[in-house]
């Protein structure tokens, strides 16, 4: 739930972008990221044959090792054995991750499939219960079934942006494909996997509607102002400077970077988000032309029955509308010289019990950060912030957020 960001200005600039057309997509180009980064480490091994410098034994010239060389040559097949039963190992390993992978994407899209089933045993059950009342009792709330009614259209509307969604996903990725086309049987589930979507569905109020703009004012404007106070455009060809934005969400806050000249990137790991930033980056155009209601899952604190079913549109501008050749783009993976951040410190897998999750203090945070030689420019406490709240909620959480920015000295 935080909003950061981190800059480099030594790494190798990206290829330059395709001029964008009037209506191409801005994050066109989504990736999925190596989960444990060494894939590129292997591709550079030399070659079985090769020598440190990569040159095939037979076209080197003969010399007093090749002797020694050959009396060790005994002892090759065994060592051929090692290497063939690592690189085995190795294979097997990635296609078990591979195997993961597959299993988890999957998972997700069912969950995005399985949102009305949930949510219309949700409404059903309340409406039995309002039902098992005595009939006086009943008639006192005439407009009680009505209201569930309308929830119930609301359901099947959310559901089916939702399936838009997913219809996209199997060709989300230039680098992978899945082959889950978003239409197999329709399994329950998880509890943990629903709060997410349901969490997911208010992404689109903080990073995409009118609504959120308060919040995203108080989140990501402080993080906008000191990229552009570091790297002012009088000192600076924006294009040269590299921004990264972790824990990207619904991606705005890159977007928002991005449309200022940056070349900016957002990284995000919840297949939530990826499946939900895709679509409105890559199939939204038009303002406000899509609509959701994120607030029909509060059944509590709702000071009349309309707030629960009130809508909300997006996107409230045009994710089209980057200058041309903007470099922007969108990738997937589990950051550089300066970071900045406004969060709190919220741990999302804190009560799970098969998740890793270390919870430390801000305390400890900023210890580790100042050990690895960052030396902190920018420290506000307590910075106001909420995080997609509905503001029409009779319960809000407001959290009490750090903005720092620190640098690492070149």
């Amino acid at each position: 739930m935080s909003a950061a960001c981190a800059v480099s200005r030594k790494a190798q600039p990206p290829p330059p972008p395709r001029p964008l057309g009037e209506r191409d997509p801005p994050a066109k180009a989504m990736r999925r990221g190596l989960r444990w980064g060494h894939q590129e480490e292997q591709e550079q091994l030399p070659w079985a044959g090769e020598g440190a410098g990569g040159e095939p034994e037979a076209e080197r010239a003969a010399s007093p090792s090749d002797e020694r060389r050959r009396r060790r040559q005994p002892q090759e097949p065994r060592a051929l054995a090692a290497a063939a039963a690592a690189a085995t190992a190795t294979a097997a390993g990635a296609e078990e991750e591979e195997r993961l992978e597959r299993e988890h994407f999957r998972r997700i899209i069912n969950a995005f499939r399985y949102y009305g089933t949930n949510m219309h045993e949700r409404v059903n059950r309340t409406e039995r219960q309002f039902k098992s009342l005595p009939a006086n009792q009943q008639s006192l709330l005439p407009q009680f079934l009505p209201h569930l009614d309308d929830i119930r259209k609301c359901i099947d509307h959310n559901q089916e942006i939702l399936q838009t969604i997913v219809n996209d996903c199997v060709h989300m990725f230039e680098n992978k494909e899945y082959g889950e086309d978003g239409r197999g049987n329709i399994t329950p589930a998880s509890t943990f996997d629903m709060d997410k979507l349901k969490s997911t569905l208010k992404q689109f109020v903080r990073d995409w509607s009118e609504e959120g703009k308060p919040e995203r004012d108080s989140c990501y404007q402080p993080i906008i102002n000191e990229i552009i106070k570091n790297f002012p455009k009088e000192r600076w060809d924006f294009s040269k400077v590299n921004i990264l934005v972790p824990g990207a969400g619904l991606g705005r806050l890159a977007w928002e970077i991005a449309k200022l000249g940056y070349a900016c990137q957002g990284n995000e790991w919840s297949l939530f988000m990826l499946f939900s930033s895709n679509f409105v980056l890559n199939r939204c155009s038009e303002i406000n032309s899509c609509k959701l209601y994120p607030w029909i899952h509060q059944f509590s604190n709702n000071r009349r029955c309309a707030d629960q079913i009130r809508p909300i549109y997006f996107p409230d501008v045009d994710p089209h509308s980057l200058p041309s050749g903007s470099n922007f783009s969108m990738t997937a993976g589990d950051f550089q010289e300066i970071y900045s951040e406004c969060s709190p410190l919220l741990y999302h897998f804190e009560n799970l019990g098969n998740e890793l999750s270390i919870e430390l203090s801000y305390e400890d945070i900023k210890s580790v950060i100042l050990q690895y030689g960052f030396h902190i420019e920018v420290e506000k406490e307590s910075v106001l912030s909420t995080y997609t709240v509905n503001e029409l909620s009779m319960m809000k959480y407001y959290y009490e957020c750090v903005l720092f920015v620190v640098r690492k000295p070149e």
